[in-house]
């Protein structure tokens, strides 16, 4: 669709949509790995400081974030505190880049992916060792991830996907009992899915799918879900949807806006399976899967239960108006503005956190950046973000739903209570907070709090 009038806002400048480019990119990093430089907006110094002290990893707040994640990843085993933080050394004496970021963390995942050496006596590595070491490098390599595109190889980002990916497979592969894979339908393509269940006896047992955000790995649904699940006997799902995982870094699938697409096929395939209660099945969605999983929730009625963590209604609405601004009916006109006076402007960093926020909604921005390419084309992944905004639809959802919010939410501030003051079911709302170290998105501090509130919750909501 075009207009007739050039698109030139009064309020627009180079600099200003540069500033809404830092922190509204930023305030897409949604996934539940996520972590950009430029993804905390400047906080007034007479702000509380929400990280202070030992939560000072990094002196960028963005970078800060990352590790934290890594670091707090170490009460579900699924990081070590002390290879976290000798890689955070190792990055600060280093120079704190993109470039150093990667390496360390993808050197932590190669050693740990390596086999150890035979024992004495004569023995391979212990089953259970090498289970755990794959889950600590699924998280370094999911570090290592999502700076790639800042370094001087972005090529290699399929390569690192693959890696941690072959890491997370080993650790499902030597569970007890073994994790159940399967390919589901969607579209032309399928959906990898990894199920899951307690030891024991088979009985039908409450399930919760766990839905991932924009650039989360397998390995952080292991510690903000599956582990949690499994101590309470429960079964949990684990999926990659378009947009995430092996659809986005090896098929090239970004995200959709239909979100109940992806989640209808695997209740079909959860509800053939007999050791499943068809009447108890919870869907949750981390960062900017608290957007999806409400949006799949309002039209696939099979649920039991809902969780929003936090709750999303737009994450456009999460980038900087002066760069929204730039975004109009007319593509050539966006395209335009964008070019020729947004993009030359754009420091390293800058263009580095455009690379990585734009390539989940649009293949050619994905192959773009995987060249050291900035994207050309802000119009067509912009309509993805947009067509995101689920506020006309929450009203729709019948499950009861849990709706997070953390103290010094970064990315969707204000959102949390909205999507709760819209819901027409029966809902909850709670906010994490610093007192106990649960601050920040998602909580990266404290995994274990969230899902003890998260699963309490289902708990009782589910209960017979």
């Amino acid at each position: 669709m075009t207009t007739s009038t050039p698109h030139q806002p009064a309020s627009l400048t180079r600099r200003a949509a540069l500033t809404g480019l830092a922190a509204g990119a930023g305030a897409l990093a949604v996934g539940s790995t996520a972590r950009t430089a430029a993804a905390a907006p400047t906080v007034p110094s007479t702000a509380p400081d929400p990280t202070p002290g030992a939560m000072q990893l990094f002196t960028d707040p963005g970078f800060n974030f990352a590790g934290l994640l890594a670091l707090g990843a170490a009460g579900m085993r699924a990081s070590e505190v002390g290879e976290v933080l000798t890689a955070v050394n190792a990055i600060n004496a280093a120079g704190l880049s993109e470039q150093t970021y990667t390496d360390t963390f993808r050197s932590w995942g190669d050693q740990l992916s390596a086999s150890p050496a035979v024992g004495r006596d004569g023995r391979g590595t212990p089953s259970q060792t090498r289970r755990f070491r794959s889950l600590r490098a699924a998280q370094y390599y999911a570090q290592a991830l999502f700076y790639v595109l800042g370094t001087d190889q972005p090529g290699d980002e399929e390569a690192v996907y693959e890696a941690g990916r072959r890491a997370w497979d080993t650790f499902a592969r030597l569970g007890t009992p073994a994790a159940v894979t399967a390919r589901v339908p969607w579209g032309r393509t399928r959906l990898p899915l990894w199920f899951f269940r307690p030891d024991g006896p088979a009985e039908r047992r409450p399930t919760v799918i766990l839905t991932n955000g924009s650039d989360g790995q397998n390995v952080d649904m292991w510690t903000y879900g599956v582990s949690a699940a499994l101590d309470r006997g429960w079964n949990a799902l684990v999926y990659d949807g378009p947009g995430q995982g092996q659809l986005l870094f090896v098929e090239e699938i970004p995200f959709t806006t239909r979100w109940e697409t992806v989640v209808a096929p695997i209740v079909d395939w959860l509800l053939r399976r007999e050791d499943v209660d068809g009447r108890r099945i919870a869907l949750t969605g981390l960062s900017m899967g608290g957007n999806l999983a409400p949006r799949a929730a309002a039209f696939e009625h099979r649920l039991a239960a809902c969780v929003a963590m936090p709750g999303c209604l737009s994450p456009w609405l999460g980038f900087d108006e002066a760069l929204r601004d730039i975004v109009t009916p007319d593509k050539e006109e966006t395209n335009r503005v964008w070019n020729e006076d947004v993009v030359p402007e754009l420091t390293p960093q800058e263009a580095f956190t455009v690379k990585k926020r734009f390539e989940i909604f649009d293949r050619k921005a994905l192959r773009q950046a995987r060249r050291g390419k900035i994207l050309t084309d802000l119009w067509t992944p912009a309509q993805v973000a947009m067509g995101l905004d689920i506020t006309g639809i929450v009203g729709r959802i019948k499950a009861p739903t849990l709706v997070l919010d953390y103290d010094f939410e970064q990315f969707y501030p204000g959102q949390p209570r909205e999507m709760y003051d819209l819901l027409r079911t029966r809902r909850d709302y709670v906010k994490l907070t610093k007192a106990t170290g649960a601050q920040l998105h998602c909580s990266p501090m404290a995994p274990q709090q969230h899902c003890d509130v998260v699963f309490d919750w289902l708990a009782d909501v589910l209960r017979r």
